[in-house]
Parts: C-alpha cells; structure tokens; sequence
C-alpha cells in the first residue's frame, strides 16, 4: 500500500495551507456554478403522469406534499427485478433526514419503473421510511431519460431531477445523470440543484433566499424534532 509521506507538523502545516488556496478556488468555483444552475429556464410538465404510493395513486403534483420543490431520485429498479440496484441503494442509504430539505419547501421522493408491489418489501428490507413511488404504468422514466433504448431493449440509469411548483404548475428545472450524482447526499448539496437553492442571503440570483416567507437558509435550521410542518 502506498501511503502518504511522514513530515513534521510544520511541514504537515505548510502543505495544508498551499491546498487551502486550491480548495477555496474550487469553492468559489462551485458557488459559480450553483448560481448559474439557477438561472437555467425551466419547462412546464403537460404530461398527467399518475404513479403508484403507498397511500395508492399519486400525480407528480401530490409528490410536492404541498411544497413548492421536489427532488427526485430515479432509482434502477427493472420491473423484472426482485431486488433494487446495489449502487442506487447505497445512495439512498447517505440521504439524510427529509426535515431540513422540507424546512426549506423541499420534497425528496424516489421513484423507479418496479411496480409497487415489488418496490414494498425491498424498501422495508432496507429499513427505508423515504417516500417511493412506482411509474410502471406511466413514460416518466423515458421522458426523463432514465429509461433508454439500446440495442431493442430498455435500460435504466440512475439519475435526479429538480422540480418547482407554482400553484397546480409544475416546472422542470434540472437534471443529472450517473456521475453528475457523485458527491451528493446532503441537504445542501441536493439543494444546490433546485432552482431556490440553499435560500441564502449571499446566493445569486437574488431575490429567492425569502422566497418561502421565512427566515433565510442557515436561521431557519433546527434539530430535526423541532420542526413545525
């Protein structure tokens, strides 16, 4: 195995601060970049897509919860599958608790091809309380490139997709696919690609950090019991 060199504190000192200055760069770099994913457009969903729950049928309005985001995990599971993808469970395994993305009028559901039958005792296997959700009778999955075509057959992907609300509205504001998943998992990296954000003051654009009528970003966090929803 090769490990790192062994110096002096001094030295050890020394070398973090030379990569603090590249970490900040990075840093700011992101923060560019979160602004300009805001500011992409976003397109009005036309399709009634109606999917499968456990409360029964669900339009992709009901999975707001009331909200004015959702975040949507496409989760690999074939409806031919008797167990769910082992990378996608893995993922849903590190998302934390839904009351600091809900604190901040943010939905987090996940949603796979399975029918529901099939997703309820995987999902209880896995000990998970997230809400899932099957579009095994809708085009979801195609229309949000998850679901493709190769070769005369459909193949999954893993993905995530960002959503707004504006009354009975519903917007498409952002996806990613596979790589582009690779480092999210947390409240705030999740929501980093909705189009409000973390609802900072010192975010860009400006103008979304109050945008829900409370207390901007990190005022309105608390212990995850103290929530009042």
């Amino acid at each position: 195995m090769s490990l790192p060199d062994i110096v002096s504190r001094e030295q050890w000192l020394a070398a973090r601060e030379e990569l603090l200055v590249k970490e900040k760069v990075v840093t700011r770099a992101r923060d560019a970049l979160n602004a300009e994913r805001r500011r992409l457009p976003m397109v009005e969903i036309a399709e009634e897509y109606v999917f499968d729950g456990g409360d029964g049928k669900a339009t992709l309005l009901d999975l707001f919860e009331g909200r004015v985001q959702l975040v949507v995990y496409h989760f690999m599971f074939a409806p031919e599958w008797e167990a769910g993808c082992r990378s996608c469970s893995a993922f849903l395994d590190q998302i934390g608790h839904l009351a600091h993305l809900k604190a901040r009028g943010t939905s987090f559901a996940v949603v796979s091809r399975a029918p529901f039958p099939r997703i309820l005792p995987f999902k209880a296997r896995m000990g998970w309380t997230l809400p899932w959700y099957s579009s095994y009778d809708n085009g979801f999955n195609r229309d949000f490139e998850v679901t493709l075509e190769q070769s005369g057959q459909l193949v999954d992907r893993p993905g995530l997709s960002c959503f707004l609300r504006d009354g009975d509205r519903v917007f498409h504001t952002y996806s990613t696919y596979e790589r582009g998943l690779d480092g999210l998992g947390s409240t705030t990296t999740l929501l980093d690609l909705t189009a409000l954000g973390r609802q900072e003051e010192w975010e860009e654009p400006k103008g979304r950090a109050s945008s829900l009528g409370a207390p901007a970003g990190s005022e309105r966090v608390r212990y995850h019991d103290e929530y009042e929803f």
